[in-house]
């Protein structure tokens, strides 16, 4: 196994609450994580540098999370080739619509997968990193199927009660 398989970058620390239940699926799946905060525009060479390192210690991907102009994904997916998992953040005029079209709006060649605005795009960037390292990592595999089957079985649970309820109110 690598050093890090993951590597969250944010743009500022006002993002970690956006994040947190990535870190959370993350370490729930025993995956290798870092997470950094560094900003596209006033630390642009810490950002490359990251990527860097992060590359030669063996990431296979990076989730990236910024919101307003949001170009901390598209700065990272131009210098690497490693998968790129934008999380547009809420924040600024229009609350996360302006980030999440910097983050789709990628020029050919340099792609960015790109995720929900918020909490839950960053759960699903988590989930999406899983599924990349699942192919390598028949343990993290057996966590996703694990974690579908508990989530079908949360559903059928919750039609449970409401067809009880329905009964319980016709009687």
């Amino acid at each position: 196994m690598s050093d890090v398989e993951i590597v969250i970058l944010m743009g500022s620390t006002s993002d970690w609450k956006h994040l947190k239940g990535a870190v959370d699926i993350l370490e729930d799946f025993g995956i290798s994580f870092r997470v950094h905060v560094s900003s596209a525009h006033r630390t642009p060479e810490r950002t490359v540098d990251l990527v860097r390192q992060s590359e030669a210690q063996g990431c296979c991907a990076f989730i990236c999370a910024a919101g307003m102009a949001a170009h901390l994904a598209g700065v990272v997916a131009a210098h690497t080739v490693r998968p790129v998992l934008g999380v547009p953040l809420p924040g600024g005029v229009m609350d996360g619509m302006d980030a999440l079209l910097a983050t789709v709006q990628m020029p050919a060649g340099i792609p960015v997968a790109t995720f929900a605005v918020g909490p839950a795009g960053a759960r699903n960037a988590a989930f999406f990193a899983a599924q990349l390292i699942a192919d390598r990592r028949p343990d993290v595999a057996e966590k996703l199927v694990a974690r579908r089957r508990q989530d079908a079985e949360r559903i059928e649970a919750a039609e449970r009660e409401v067809v009880a309820a329905i009964e319980g109110v016709r009687n």
